[in-house]
């Protein structure tokens, strides 16, 4: 499998002077496996550049939503295949609450924005997944873990090629009250995968005050990759405040830990090989 990065950023875009190497749109990941078969994970507003590229592309579209907060779905209504006719898009919401799979359609309309959602030509379909665990879809085999964040969704392990990818992204691992999904459940979710992205917003200055706030610290992600004996941990996911001299001075100093697996930084354009 190939990990394509549109956006990393969590929170709200973030661009800027101090946003330019890693990238300042919000998340937004293209996974594709050998067969050429893709899957989009959430539709910030790294998605709009995506949706340029895939409007040659007539075949169905097939996006997985970790969540409904609006940075993992503002860029929907920017995506161009959304507006073409007769164009196949099927939406698999994450693990909310039973009324919000629309969200992501609902944000079109009344004063929040001009185009309402009836202008979408494409046939769009919200796929009803909300208590399916796993399941098959074109040459991917998906499961899925509920995340500790405020108003629920889903992690995904995603396996093709006899190679696995966890998306695990809005994600606490060490949250004030009762988990969702305790540590050692995340460590069995993703033992020994090829690859791990996990959620990194946080560094230990930001503490104590965004405590509960759904999110982890690089520690506590590098942390689960150990535990977890993953074979390669890709932070994602950073602050808006967090400057690329910043993100630079955290890689440097995971660099001189002895770490037993490679440690990636997500970046847009970036592209990341499971094997």
């Amino acid at each position: 499998m190939h990990i394509q990065f549109y956006g990393v950023r969590g929170s709200i875009p973030a661009p800027g002077q101090q946003s330019v190497r890693y990238g300042g749109n919000t998340a937004c990941v293209l996974v594709r496996n050998d067969a050429g078969e893709q899957l989009i994970l959430d539709a910030g507003t790294g998605i709009r550049q995506l949706g340029t590229e895939l409007l040659t592309d007539p075949r169905p579209i097939t996006l997985l939503l970790s969540h409904n907060h609006w940075d993992h779905i503002q860029g929907f209504p920017f995506f161009r295949p959304a507006y073409q006719r007769d164009r196949e898009i099927h939406i698999f919401p994450g693990l909310t609450t039973p009324h919000e799979p629309y969200a992501i359609l609902n944000q079109l309309k009344g004063s929040v924005f001009p185009v309402p959602a009836t202008a979408l030509a494409a046939r769009i379909q919200i796929e009803n997944a909300s208590t399916s665990h796993a399941w098959t879809l074109q040459g991917f085999h998906i499961q899925r873990c509920p995340l500790n964040h405020p108003g629920g969704g889903s992690a995904y392990l995603i396996e093709a090629d006899g190679q696995r990818f966890a998306y695990v992204t809005d994600n606490e691992l060490n949250p004030p009250n009762t988990p969702v999904t305790s540590f050692d459940k995340w460590c069995e979710f993703v033992h020994g995968v090829d690859l791990l992205l996990h959620d990194a917003q946080y560094v230990p200055r930001d503490m104590p005050m965004k405590h509960g706030w759904g999110h982890s610290l690089v520690s506590e992600a590098v942390a689960l990759a150990l535990a977890a004996a993953v074979k390669h941990l890709v932070l994602f996911s950073y602050d808006p405040e967090r400057s690329d001299d910043e993100l630079d001075a955290i890689a440097a100093d995971l660099a001189t830990q002895a770490l037993p697996f490679p440690v990636s930084f997500a970046r847009e354009g970036m592209c990341l090989s499971c094997a």
